[in-house]
């Protein structure tokens, strides 16, 4: 019988990992935030403070290579947890080479789209504008998973949009390097791009894990490899490549600073995987809805970038739809279209699942196989969310 999501300790035998419970989720809390606030922190220095001092002083520009730094660290960490685990079987593809290279260009898309919008937009924006991916997410479910949406979903998907709409147009939103003031719109036009590759990435990603046995570990491991494919064909083709190296020569804590972003992403994305699996999804998302509002908060203080009382006020009523969301996770959630079973898995009786959960014909399987992909999520993307 599979163990219910939300029990804390190993998912083996229930133990504990620590003697507290409270000391077993704050480890967790203080990995997944300190992590992605550290990312966070990490990703606005890189890409708006400038290099060097007086006129040998220069922004970093090429988003590729960071994409291309990410999934280098995110692929290594994959194969050496398969080897770990002794899945060595796992090592080889699963699914088509041409679905994890689905995922892939838009999971490249998506990441290189969050980088560039730190150039014309501030890293609040970019940040809150991440919450609005509730729209994105529902068409492509939709249209590639069959989903139906309730009027709750619909709702808290107007809010969180709505919020974002109130931080846009009551402050400054220009990012501190933009070179044309008004640029803000390409900002949001960037970020909108996001949105839509990045919905796509976590559906057609689901829809793999319900049509393939594979492990989580499997799917970074191929789609990171992709992406390394792709980011290095757009750095050698753009000209990029070059310009990069000759930066990290002229700058070399620049490159200390990448790695170093990278890791935090690929820690944080273990992190989060370890709090699902020991606490539910519930928990988890509690956490990430905490980790938005202190990394708005963070670089308010950090960087210098104020808000006023109304992007404040935005960022209330967005976070405060994401709680709602949290507390009610489990009413009223998507449903199949016509509710009919869906089919096995590949070439398996059953999946592996990050959060403890076996992979069955009920709504629990559901649940497990959207753990998984919010575990996996991050280790992508990278911000969560």
């Amino acid at each position: 019988m599979s163990k219910a999501v939300g029990k804390t300790g190993d998912a083996q035998n229930g133990a504990p990992l620590f003697g507290s419970n409270i000391l077993h989720l704050a480890f967790c809390v203080v990995g997944v935030v300190g992590s992605l606030l550290l990312y966070g922190v990490l990703q606005e220095r890189i890409m708006t403070i400038p290099y060097g001092v007086g006129e040998n002083a220069e922004v970093f520009k090429y988003s590729l290579f960071l994409v291309f730094c990410n999934r280098a660290v995110a692929a290594t960490i994959a194969a050496i947890t398969l080897v770990i685990k002794g899945k060595t079987d796992e090592l080889k593809p699963v699914a088509p080479i041409l679905s994890y290279a689905s995922v892939s260009l838009s999971n490249v898309v998506a990441t290189t789209c969050q980088y560039e919008a730190l150039k014309h937009v501030t890293f609040a924006v970019q940040t809150l504008g991440k919450c609005a991916k509730m729209f994105p997410v529902m068409i492509w479910g939709y249209f590639i998973l069959k989903k139906r949406y309730t009027m709750r979903d619909l709702a808290l998907a107007v809010c969180i949009t709505g919020g974002c709409f109130i931080f846009f147009m009551t402050g400054n939103t220009t990012s501190r390097i933009a070179q044309d003031k008004n640029s803000s719109m390409f900002g949001v036009m960037l970020m909108m791009g996001y949105l839509s590759a990045d919905g796509y990435t976590s559906t057609f990603q689901q829809k793999m894990f319900k049509g393939y046995q594979m492990t989580s570990y499997n799917q970074v491991l191929y789609v990171s490899l992709c992406s390394l494919a792709l980011s290095s064909f757009g750095l050698i083709t753009s000209g990029q490549l070059s310009a990069t190296l000759a930066f990290v020569a002229r700058h070399p804590d620049a490159l200390s600073a990448m790695i170093l972003l990278s890791c935090a992403s690929s820690c944080g994305s273990l992190f989060i995987s370890y709090t699902i699996k020991s606490f539910g999804a519930l928990v988890f998302a509690i956490i990430m809805t905490t980790r938005q509002f202190l990394s708005i908060l963070l670089s308010s203080l950090f960087f210098g970038s104020p808000l006023t009382g109304g992007q404040w006020a935005g960022t209330g009523v967005v976070v405060a739809a994401l709680y709602y969301q949290s507390a009610t996770k489990g009413d009223g959630h998507a449903k199949e279209k016509d509710a009919k079973p869906e089919p096995a898995p590949k070439n398996a009786a059953g999946r592996v699942s990050l959060s403890g959960v076996g992979t069955t014909n009920s709504t629990s399987g559901d649940h497990a196989r959207d753990e998984e992909t919010a575990a996996v999520q991050p280790l992508l993307v990278g911000q969560q969310r």
